[in-house]
């Protein structure tokens, strides 16, 4: 291994760049679906060994000095990226020829984005790099800052956090419940890259020991915390998800209309011979509903017509808001609709995706000839409530529509706001058999189970599930299948160190963390 370390710290030139790139890459395959998380024990000690030859010249400005250091950590995020999240291009196809121009922008220009990130997080690392084990935690802190930056600037991207590698199975979840995911970044950083210590030749024994300890803490934590769980039903609530597996290409088909809606009413009245419960609270997947739904008195008769006493509807579908003075505004909402068919409240969507739901810079860009994936005039407006929704006799519940899950930083978590349980309505349609739907259902089970809430999701191709707050599956259908979930609401935990303290662990042990570094290089400095 060490001959291999000095081969990897004097690479330079493309062979550097062509490795970081593979390091990036092959780390991507601790991701959901293929959840060989150990691929970060590769990818990481490689990152660490390229940044110990990264060292530029110290006569130098920072920004040259430290030249090196962004383009080996930007490299390192274009592999992660592009191996990640190329199944974005598959959105483009969904419309015919007239987003094909659009694949090379998903699959390469917003990875190219995405990596400045990670660039500026190498940079950060090698400002404060130090001989010996405080480098790996130069490198934690750095990442796992980024990370929260690139969750936050610029309407935020999250997805796939690095945090995320750490958590491929309930086991592994549980500690968001106590540092959430910034904190699981934070730790899975330096774990990753403790193989890079092997090679030292003294003053390694007591980061391994530490990192060995993160390791039984995490999968420690992880069996008490399954094994003291109670497994109850939430007494009175039977849930009933629709996954109808409605091919994107005729979602938005006026001619499929009629027809897509009568899949929906058909799933709908499929039900068990005998109730589960008292009350039943029926979910239809994000944007299901084919057309305005207060455009059309006949499906609203139908709804209430089909819906049997106790049976509560939430339906994903647009929402016009009509004004006198200008073009209407859309949104992306939930319908709650009684058992005689009235409209009882509703949720917009609050955290939009860009170019997908909105255009950013909207006239200029449509002067290009650009638009926005929705196909509606103008594109959808942010809500601006997400708070849960009370009814009477059943818990509250938090819809959350599409990947307005992934931003736990996002949800309210006072005491006052604190639901029974999420219901994630989404439309993966978009990106076909590809990870995905996976990787969005792998953010949804994280954040459920750093709240301690059980997850009802309804995915219109799938995946969708029923968990429990540990993250355990109830019941689920695959992926490209069509059909229903029919089981009892999972009980809720009580609250987790994460739903009531929040990022304050990660915070306290970033500024601990960077205190040290701060420290030991002005020892450093004092010294020569």
């Amino acid at each position: 291994m060490r001959k291999l370390a000095a081969k990897v710290v004097l690479m330079d030139g493309w062979r550097r760049a062509g490795l970081a790139v593979f390091a990036g890459a092959f780390t991507a395959l601790g991701l959901a679906p293929v959840d060989f998380f150990a691929a970060g024990f590769v990818g990481f000690p490689l990152l660490v060994w390229m940044l110990d030859g990264a060292a530029g010249n110290p006569a130098a400005g920072m920004l040259r000095r430290l030249g090196p250091a962004f383009r080996i950590g930007w490299c390192f995020g274009f592999g992660y990226f592009v191996a990640g999240l190329w199944w974005l291009g598959a959105a483009m196809l969904t419309g015919g020829d007239a987003f094909l121009w659009a694949i090379p922008l998903a699959v390469f220009v917003l990875p190219a984005i995405l990596s400045i990130y990670f660039g500026l997080a190498a940079a950060l690392a090698r400002a404060f790099w130090v001989e010996g084990p405080l480098r790996l935690l130069a490198l934690a802190v750095s990442f796992s800052l980024f990370e929260v930056l690139r969750g936050t600037l610029f309407t935020g991207f999250s997805w796939n956090e690095i945090g995320v590698l750490a958590a491929p199975v309930p086991l592994l979840m549980q500690s968001v419940s106590v540092v959430g995911l910034h904190g699981l970044t934070l730790a899975a950083v330096f774990v990753f890259a403790a193989p890079a210590l092997c090679v030292a030749p003294r003053g390694r024994a007591p980061a391994l020991a530490l990192a060995a300890l993160l390791c039984v803490a995490h999968v420690g934590f992880g069996a008490f915390r399954l094994a003291s769980a109670t497994g109850e039903a939430e007494a009175g609530l039977a849930l009933r998800i629709l996954q109808p597996n409605i091919p994107q290409t005729e979602k938005w088909d006026a001619a499929e209309a009629d027809r897509n809606f009568d899949r929906l009413m058909q799933l709908t009245e499929t039900r068990p011979e005998t109730p589960l419960a008292p009350k039943t609270l029926i979910i239809w997947p994000e944007s299901s509903v084919p057309f305005l739904l207060t455009d059309r008195p006949d499906a609203i008769g139908r709804l209430a017509t089909a819906l049997q006493p106790g049976e509560i509807l939430v339906a994903g579908a647009a929402r016009a808001e009509r004004r006198d003075d200008a073009a209407p505004r859309y949104y992306n909402s939930v319908y709650v609709i009684d058992d005689e068919g009235v409209i009882v409240d509703a949720r917009d969507k609050t955290h939009l995706v860009p170019f997908g739901e909105y255009l950013p810079f909207q006239a200029y860009l449509e002067s290009l000839g650009f638009s926005q994936l929705a196909a509606l005039p103008g594109g959808f407006s942010a809500g601006a409530d997400r708070s849960p929704v009370a009814l009477p006799d059943i818990p509250a519940f938090l819809p959350l529509i599409c990947y307005e899950i992934i931003f736990q930083d996002e949800i309210d978590r006072s005491p006052a706001a604190r639901p029974g349980f999420i219901v994630n309505v989404t439309n993966d349609a978009w990106y076909g058999q590809t990870p995905g739907p996976y990787q969005h259902l792998r953010h949804a089970e994280m954040t459920a189970v750093a709240l301690g809430l059980p997850l009802v999701r309804s995915a219109n191709t799938g995946v969708s599930v029923v968990n429990d707050a540990y993250g355990r599956v109830v019941d689920g259908l695959a992926l490209g299948s069509a059909g229903t979930i029919e089981v009892l609401l999972p009980a809720e935990v009580p609250f987790t160190v994460f739903s009531r303290w929040g990022n304050g662990l990660f915070w306290a042990a970033i500024a601990m963390g960077s205190l040290l570094l701060c420290w030991r290089v002005v020892n450093n400095a004092r010294r020569d």
